[in-house]
């Protein structure tokens, strides 16, 4: 019987570590529930057999965190020293215990109320993307209060931790002299075995060890990764990935440039124009809140917020099918203003963000273009001002050039009206020929407009739509002054957005909705005037705009002239860890290796109907490779510019 005690003794440590981590893993399964309760508008095809089978393979991603992020508290419970019986020794491993599982229900929670703004977990890039904002705090406070449902969940699993885990374990009862150390140094190298597998997500020599694209398999649509993963995880894979790794689908540089090449060579022929250039882009401005780009649902009564844009398309030229290449503020100034779209991982965050590059700016320097960019926020926030500077912009407008810190909104940025004044105001200071642009910011989380125009714009069913009301205001009252200048009619507007936000409409709520944003040229009293039935993306507007001028020197953009029926019809965007590819009215998902999806996405806008076996993608899944090795060759080798 003695020996009997002295084995359970033996053995506590072992089933105090093995019954903390269930508890974990139960706290992190109800983690994910709240995670899809919070954002379930996200999901709206999701049914109960799929988030169960989502759930059950997250386990395993669950399992692999826990591994990781609770490996010294296994460490400290089972190395074999006879200290662990200590009663102050073991408090210290119970704190520990709860700090890093507190911890781990944090970082999920914090995510749970940040998914709807990036639709996908947090990886380490957002460290560098918000590593100049100064305003994080307070906007954690109001996210804190304004999702204070997902708040008081977090505390309940935090509770839980606290009260449900074992702090103690009974002490070693005396075994046979000499077998103390070789028994629980065999416990402990027994544990690191399957804590190994359980990093890995498997063992045996054929098992690679898991990554964040491996939540694919468990999922219809790459959106859903989100469900699958958890944020540990997301962050831990990503502080030493390497960014790009060469696929070497074409062997040789003729094989590839043969299917496609991002050098644009124009015709020297044409006479160039030298018009004014003005690019603006709209934070979170979804194609979903647009009413006269949505006529063909809702039986042509769809319902948007922005009566001014809504007009002013009537007198403008635009696409039926617009897409970003991103999903974040940072992706869109390298797609809109330099023609490089975010594959992988946002541009402006990679190793070869100090690339030599070429946009708009850089490129009409050498037609003598002034250029200046705008934006309402902090100097150096988002990154902005350094993009803004390495693509050639002779100069940069922020708050602290705007010097008025009333109109500041509190949280991001000067309101947009004022802003968008001084931007108009600033203007008709400058020399011709000049290329401007300028961010939004109102239309932003935590989605307040100024006291003054409260209750003046529609509510509709989310915060954000009257803040795209106040927007689109001003936007109006930017064009009012601008026509006072007599150079007006010498300038081309491109107006587009950054990404979508907040989507409700099922139409939208898709991998290719999320990613369908508005793209306007607008050039008054013209005839660039009418809807054009093919695509454009974001990295289209620079070749775009260049030929529309008659620009005449070789440049390098990852996009096409839009206005060009011979140069094809296609936008490319990643999507948590799979290509996607719009060529004509096919949307094809690549994972990097094969194609797992299909969709005729302007028939099936709810891509409902998954057609790779019905339809001969080799050609197009072609020029998908293509384009990546493209993309991935010369970021890496520093390649992006023509001399």
């Amino acid at each position: 019987m003695t020996n009997i005690k002295a084995v359970k003794a033996t053995l506590s440590p072992l089933w105090t570590v093995a019954y903390n981590l269930f508890l974990l893993l139960v706290i992190c399964t109800l983690s994910r529930l709240l995670f899809i309760g919070a954002n379930i508008d996200h999901f709206p095809t999701l049914e109960i057999n799929q988030m169960v089978e989502m759930c059950w393979g997250g386990i395993r991603f669950d399992i692999s965190a826990l591994m990781y992020v609770m490996g010294l508290y296994m460490l400290l419970q089972l190395i074999p020293l006879r200290i662990r019986k200590k009663e102050a020794y073991q408090q210290a491993t119970s704190i520990l215990y709860t700090l890093l599982g507190c911890l781990f229900i944090i970082a999920n929670s914090l995510d749970t109320m940040y998914f709807p703004f990036t639709g996908q977990r947090t990886t380490c890039a957002f460290f560098t993307e918000m590593g100049n904002e100064s305003n994080l705090t307070k906007i954690l406070l109001h996210a804190l209060w304004e999702n204070w449902l997902v708040t008081l969940g977090c505390l309940m699993l935090c509770a839980g931790l606290f009260f449900g885990h074992k702090r103690h374990y009974k002490a070693d009862m005396p075994i046979q002299k000499g077998l103390y150390y070789p028994l629980h140094s065999a416990i402990l190298l027994l544990t690191i075995y399957f804590a190994v597998i359980g990093i890995r997500g498997g063992f045996g020599a054929y098992t690679r060890p898991m990554n964040i694209s491996n939540a694919a398999q468990y999922t219809n649509k790459p959106s859903e990764t989100g469900i699958v993963l958890n944020t540990p995880f997301s962050l831990i894979q990503t502080i030493t990935a390497q960014t790009y790794v060469d696929p070497n689908y074409f062997k040789t540089e003729d094989e590839l440039n043969a299917v496609f090449t991002p050098v644009h060579q124009p015709d020297t022929t044409r006479q160039f124009r030298p018009l004014n250039i003005v690019v603006i882009i709209m934070e979170s401005f979804s194609k979903e809140y647009i009413g006269s780009l949505n006529t063909d649902l809702a039986d042509g009564n769809y319902k948007g917020y922005t009566p001014f844009l809504d007009s002013l398309i009537t007198e403008s030229y635009t696409w039926k099918h617009s897409f970003a290449n991103g999903v974040k503020s940072i992706d869109a100034m390298p797609s809109v203003l330099a023609g490089i779209p975010s594959l992988i991982q946002p541009y402006i965050t990679t190793p070869y963000a100090n690339n030599a590059i070429q946009s708009i700016a850089e490129r009409l320097k050498h037609k003598g273009y002034y250029s200046a960019f705008f934006h309402g926020a902090p100097n150096g926030s988002m990154g902005f001002q350094a993009f803004a500077s390495s693509a050639g912009f002779t100069d940069y407008y922020g708050m602290d050039e705007y010097g008025k810190k009333e109109d500041f909104d509190g949280t991001w940025a000067i309101w947009d009206e004022p802003f968008f004044q001084y931007f108009a105001e600033e203007m008709g200071h400058f020399q011709q020929p000049f290329v401007t642009a300028i961010f939004s910011a109102s239309s932003h989380h935590p989605f307040k407009v100024p006291e003054a125009y409260k209750d003046s714009f529609p509510k509709g069913i989310h915060p954000i739509h009257e803040c795209i009301g106040y927007s689109d205001h001003a936007l109006r009252r930017f064009f009012e002054k601008m026509k006072k200048y007599e150079w007006f009619d010498k300038t081309l507007f491109v107006i587009t957005a950054d990404h979508t936000n907040h989507l409700s409409d099922p139409n939208y709520t898709t991998d290719c909705g999320r990613y369908e944003i508005p793209i306007i040229f607008y050039l008054p009293n013209s005839e660039l005037k009418g809807m054009d039935n093919g695509i454009i993306q974001q990295t289209d507007i620079m070749p775009t705009l260049l030929d529309y001028v008659g620009y005449d020197i070789p440049y390098i953009a990852f996009g096409k002239n839009a206005l060009d029926s011979t140069s094809g019809e296609y936008a490319v965007n990643y999507n948590n860890g799979v290509y996607q590819l719009f060529e004509d009215s096919l949307m094809l998902q690549f994972d990097g290796k094969q194609t797992i999806a299909a969709y005729n996405y302007i028939a099936d806008r709810q891509l409902k109907n998954d057609i790779k076996n019905e339809y001969n993608t080799q050609n197009t899944e072609l020029f998908l490779k293509a384009y990546i090795q493209q993309y991935i060759e010369r970021m890496k080798n520093n390649k992006l510019f023509i001399e």
